[in-house]
């Protein structure tokens, strides 16, 4: 204990004596270290970290599942689920919902949850104020109570005494009861919760719409809950053949239970990426290491005559340069703690999920602490072993100048080698993360999106469902806005473009064998859309014709399909031959009627949806003829559409005062959403890829500048014999180049497995993508001249009379 005392004492001695070193070190530590911290708080948080509620390991998500998909679930699927299932304490449904709440002005757009009474309460959030709701008040005549996020309450006016008054929703009185706490729920999107009150027609099997998490019984394990569920789901399909064939369940983990693959894949990528951003730093300390251990040989040949052992003077220095880490690491966290919150600040909304904790707690703190001590035996051996090889002798006998050492500058080249490899390895990730980025934004959308705004008008559900009603509420709006100044035309539709059209429909072809196993039946986007919707939103109908004010719900069913449907289920068919038949949806009612048969009479271009990679079969059918309650409008301007906002607004409310315009967004806004979880992976890939480059630059150019300084005579010899300063200029640059030249030759292995493990996650993009890697290879050679032209200068403007004399 005493010696390690002695030892830490003496590193801190050496590393005051050295300012510059220790401030050039301390922050190239703090960067590599820091930026992990940051991607490791990010996957802890989101794939490591156990869920902030009571006993979470018993919290499981309950899907529907078809031909091995998770998928919604049916009412009537849920409410046997309940009945028959042994393995959960609590089984609760959810689904989402829009509100109009009101207010002093006009009424507000809130997003909202129905949920099962119980639901928080079998969750463990705790509430601020009142209590969740009771089980009588998930049955219809008693389900007009709401519970407040603490975002929404505090919104309102923080009002403490709250409990008991009541509020407007949807033109309904609503009593609240409850107010959560401030936390998780407040990263939801989500405003209120109002009890799910199931009504006689909601309890069927077919309409899949709600979502359940379950809470197992103690001592039940995953496996048993999921065989209860599998003999559940047997039970209920022998009961329902026609709706439940084929239908099963998959009990999974409350952790992740939303998040895409992909984007678990890509935060791992990510951890890895910046793993090669502390690798290179290391790189860069243990070169620095190597250089200033031979202004130490002198004070190491001392102590060896003294009697020190090789084993001490080793630990001497690992001592030291764990100091030098674990400095590094404690301002890592600084840089962690700014980095996070820059993330934070572009991060895409939904990019993580709302029980992601993104602070520097106790598991992240021992990260950085492994990191930091890894990080020091990783820079710190290698010179630590080389000072213990020094000879005494030689070192006094010349004045504690000799011995650079041949291995030692053999170890700095390959430190430098690796560390271009690393940086090619790095920035071809990100390379191809911008080319994959480019190329989406290079995508035929199939629309054109200038001058359009859209916006969602959630009409209350106790509002009629009467066909008649709904469409003479719509023509009534379209004719409203229509007469704006300034607007060119307007469409109603469920669904809209780059967001789909809708619903997930099963269906089959007319004349073909019908298919008895409903899982077996192929699926398609369905929506419904009035006449000008393809006017509208610029998209090209490739054959037969648009729909129009004659396809009523009195004439014959048409529908309009794309050019993905066509090519994958008609083939060489004429398409406009055919029928499909699809159940039928009734408006307001989550209840499917019977089959429609619907008359194809046009072909529409593919239209991208979500991410824009793939083009998905799409149905779309005349509003007039399924006219839906709640619905998406699309406003093409000749404008800016911003500037009629308040325009359009004003119309609508001319029709109904009672409504709220709700997410109104331009179409180009929508896409850039859209784009933004790969614009969000870019700009990191990016970010660490400059930070990569600047570390290699930084190395080669400390490696250059020792290597011209211990050359000097050398070089001053040459000069003396005639070399001119373009030759030795030529000199440094020819090594600086031979030695990044290895290591991007090295590095296109690297770059190789980046590419194709981030293969498919990239758009257009192909696992050795040589336009990405050789632009980064131009880049990488660029600053490995750039960093060596400062040396090489230096070293030509050396007096050879002077090098020489200095010898």
């Amino acid at each position: 204990m005493e010696t390690l005392l002695q030892n830490l004492r003496f590193a801190f001695r050496q590393l005051i004596k050295s300012p510059v070193f220790t401030i050039t070190a301390v922050l190239t530590l703090a960067l590599g270290i820091g930026a992990n911290t940051a991607i490791f708080t990010v996957v802890y948080a989101t794939l490591l970290a156990p869920m902030p509620y009571p006993e979470p390991n018993q919290l499981v998500m309950v899907w529907s599942k078809i031909q091995g998909d998770r998928n919604g679930i049916a009412a009537g699927d849920f409410t046997d689920w309940q009945k028959q299932s042994t393995a959960f304490s609590d089984l609760c449904a959810f689904t989402g919902g829009s509100f109009n709440l009101a207010s002093k002005d006009q009424p507000e757009y809130v997003r909202g949850q129905f949920t099962s009474p119980g639901m928080y309460r079998m969750m463990g959030v705790k509430f601020l104020f009142g209590r969740d709701f009771l089980p009588e008040e998930g049955t219809l005549g008693k389900e007009h109570e709401v519970v407040l996020m603490n975002k929404l309450w505090k919104r309102l006016g923080a009002d403490p005494n709250i409990i008991g008054k009541t509020l407007r929703i949807d033109g309904t009185p609503y009593t609240v009861v409850g107010v959560l706490g401030p936390g998780v729920t407040d990263r939801l999107d989500q405003d209120l919760v109002v009890p799910l009150a199931f009504k006689p027609d909601q309890l069927n099997h077919d309409f899949h719409w709600l979502l359940a998490m379950g809470r197992m019984k103690p001592g039940v394990t995953l496996q048993q809950a999921q065989s209860n569920m599998d003999a559940v789901t047997a039970n209920i399909a022998k009961a329902y053949p026609r709706s439940d064939t084929g239908w099963g369940a998959i009990v999974e983990p409350l952790k992740n239970d939303f998040l895409p693959k992909d984007r678990i894949r890509t935060l791992w990528i990510l951890l890895g990426a910046v793993g090669f951003v502390l690798l290179i730093a290391c790189v860069n300390v243990a070169n620095l290491l190597l250089a200033k251990g031979t202004t130490r040989q002198k004070e190491i040949a001392i102590r060896s005559a003294l009697g020190a052992s090789r084993k001490s003077i080793f630990a001497q220095f690992i001592t030291e340069n764990l100091l030098l880490a674990l400095t590094g690491g404690m301002a890592g966290l600084g840089v962690a703690w700014l980095s996070l919150r820059a993330l934070v600040a572009v991060m895409p909304e939904g990019t993580l999920p709302s029980e992601a904790d993104l602070s520097l707690n106790l598991p992240v703190l021992l990260f950085s602490l492994a990191a930091s001590t890894l990080a020091g035996l990783l820079f710190g051996c290698a010179p630590a072993w080389y000072a213990t090889k020094i000879d005494p002798a030689e070192s006094l006998k010349e004045g504690g100048r000799a011995g650079t050492g041949a291995g030692r500058q053999r170890l700095r080249r390959l430190l430098v080698i690796g560390e271009f490899a690393l940086a090619l390895t790095l920035l071809t990730g990100a390379g191809l993360a911008i080319h994959s980025f480019f190329n989406l934004t290079q995508v035929d959308l199939g629309v054109n999106t200038t001058n359009i705004q859209t916006f969602f008008l959630p009409v209350p559900d106790a509002r009629p469902k009467d066909p008649a009603q709904i469409t003479a509420y719509y023509q009534q709006m379209i004719a409203s806005i229509q007469s704006v100044p300034g607007v060119q035309s307007v469409s109603v539709s469920v669904g809209l473009p780059l967001y789909g059209p809708g619903f997930g429909m099963p269906f089959t072809i007319a004349g073909q064998p019908d298919l008895t196993d409903p899982s077996k039946r192929p699926n398609t986007s369905f929506g419904m859309v009035t006449p000008d919707y393809f006017k509208t939103f610029g998209i090209q109908l490739t054959r037969g014709r648009a729909f129009t004010d004659q396809d009523t719900a009195a004439s014959v069913h048409v529908a309009i399909i794309n050019e993905e449907f066509a090519k994958k289920f008609f083939k060489d068919k004429n398409p406009l031959e055919q029928r499909v038949n699809v159940e039928q949806l009734i408006p307001g009612v989550t209840k499917l009627g019977p089959y429609i048969t619907w008359q194809i009479v046009g072909v529409y271009h593919n239209v991208r949806n979500g991410d824009f990679r793939d083009d998905y079969p799409e149905m779309e059918i005349p509003f007039w003829q399924i006219p839906w309650p709640a619905a998406n409008f699309g406003v093409r301007t000749t404008g800016d559409p911003h500037l009629m906002a308040k325009s359009i607004a004003a119309a609508v409310h001319s029709v109904d005062p009672q409504i709220a315009l709700a997410e109104p967004r331009t179409l180009d806004e929508i896409k850039s959403r859209l784009l933004a979880g790969d614009r969000f992976t870019m700009i990191l890939f990016g970010s660490f890829a400059v930070l990569a480059l600047m570390l290699a630059g930084v190395g080669i150019y400390g490696v250059m500048a020792f290597t011209v300084a211990q050359r000097e005579h050398e070089i001053g010899l040459r000069m003396a014999l005639g070399a001119s300063r373009g030759n030795v200029v030529g000199l440094v640059l020819k090594e600086a180049l031979a030695l990044s030249g290895i290591g991007l030759t090295i590095g296109l292995a690297g770059a190789y497995l980046v590419g194709s493990t981030l293969h498919s996650t990239l758009y257009g993009v192909a696992s050795m993508d040589f336009l990405a890697t050789g632009s980064v290879a131009v880049v990488l050679v660029a600053a490995s001249v750039a960093a060596s032209w400062i040396p090489a200068r230096r070293a030509a403007a050396v007096p050879p009379m002077k090098a020489l004399r200095t010898e």
